[in-house]
């Protein structure tokens, strides 16, 4: 195993620190404290070939692996985490979900305009009372001729409100049928679908979450996903690949947090000397250092493993997990190596330690992660 970049790892990691001190940097925390989503940032991406990373290229995508699509997420969350978790979550859960289980029509109709992000994807599956239960869903579809009639709401929906396509997970069959439920694609402007409240977050306040509304809306059968009955099981697929996509997430932020901290631990002086020469400073840069390490371990493994078409539920539960907790601990020691600044909107780990939380939420819980991981090692 070459634990090292590859050539296309380096040139993605080199275009993205570019392209984040032109467009990103600058306008960060502006985004951050208006909750302004940044379209036009996304726009720029889908032209580098970030929005479509995983998209080979007959579909107008990039056509790289799992590898350069962690490099990518890494780099970028490292400099902002919002726009890492948006990049992520049009990539491996809207793109993702049309790229494994649409059909060639489906393919080639919507997976041009989601490489190069002349539209922005968004994806349903969380409801207000089926967070981690997401087989308790409320949504319905009901076969009304050749349309399907859905009725209920989504939420938790990142691009919910700018997405301009969305793939949604709605019951079309019992409560609690795993084999009850399916996916559909719904463009924005369909009659009856509509977007609702925007979130008030503590975190990833530039990436847009809302509600997803549906009020006898009608969408054709051909924009069913695969056959009735399978949108669940699909989903739980592309949630595989999605945890990979927060644990690069996860690395992301820590890395971010990470630097920050040693620079100013270099800079800051107390007692007449830097305070990265004091033990207390110098053994917390240690241990953070070391965490994310073991998260990147984890997380190109499960990423190998995806590449190669193995089954990958655990690894990328375990990737998931551990680098989300990483996330949330290298953050918070940022803030406490920091100091009274560490608290302030004028340094940067403040916003590190906000962001981080989301990891361990998102795309599945860490006490989820941990159900999924005993499910594997009990079978």
């Amino acid at each position: 195993m070459n634990f090292g970049y590859n050539e296309n790892q380096v040139m993605i990691a080199d275009m993205i620190r570019k392209f984040g001190d032109e467009h990103i940097r600058p306008k960060l925390m502006e985004w951050d404290e208006s909750q302004t989503f940044p379209v036009d940032v996304f726009k720029k991406l889908g032209e580098l070939g970030l929005m479509g990373v995983l998209v080979p290229t007959e579909y107008g995508g990039a056509g790289f692996s799992y590898t350069e699509y962690v490099t990518a997420i890494v780099e970028l969350s490292r400099i902002c985490g919002s726009i890492g978790l948006s990049m992520a979550a049009h990539n491996s859960l809207c793109t993702g979900h049309i790229l494994a289980f649409g059909n060639e029509e489906q393919k080639k109709k919507y997976l041009p305009k989601l490489a190069t992000a002349e539209w922005i994807g968004a994806w349903g599956l969380t409801e207000v009372g089926t967070g981690s239960d997401s087989g308790g869903m409320n949504t319905t579809a009901v076969l009304d001729g050749d349309q399907y009639v859905i009725n209920g709401s989504k939420n938790f929906i990142t691009h919910g409100k700018s997405g301009d396509v969305a793939v949604v997970m709605v019951r079309t069959g019992a409560k609690g049928d795993s084999h009850g439920m399916s996916a559909f694609i719904i463009e924005k402007g369909t009659p009856g679908f509509t977007s609702g409240r925007k979130e008030n977050k503590l975190g990833m306040r530039a990436s847009e979450t809302t509600e997803l509304i549906f009020d006898n809306c009608r969408v054709h059968k051909s924009q069913l996903m695969g056959k009735p009955g399978e949108g669940f099981v699909q989903a739980m697929k592309v949630l595989d690949g999605g945890r990979i996509s927060i644990a690069s997430l996860g690395i992301g932020i820590a890395k971010g947090a990470y630097d920050a901290s040693v620079k100013y631990a270099k800079e800051r002086e107390q007692f007449g000397k830097p305070i990265a020469q004091f033990q207390a400073i110098a053994f917390k840069l240690a241990d953070m250092a070391t965490e994310i390490e073991a998260a990147e371990l984890l997380t190109f493994k499960a990423a190998d493993m995806k590449n190669k078409g193995e089954k990958m539920t655990k690894e990328g539960a375990i990737a998931k997990y551990y680098t989300s907790e990483v996330a949330v601990r290298v953050a918070t020691d940022a803030v406490q190596i920091f100091g009274g600044y560490g608290y302030t909107k004028d340094f940067p780990v403040e916003k590190f330690y906000r962001d981080s939380k989301l990891c361990t939420i998102g795309e599945g819980t860490s006490e989820v992660q941990k159900m999924v991981i005993a499910r594997e090692i009990l079978k």
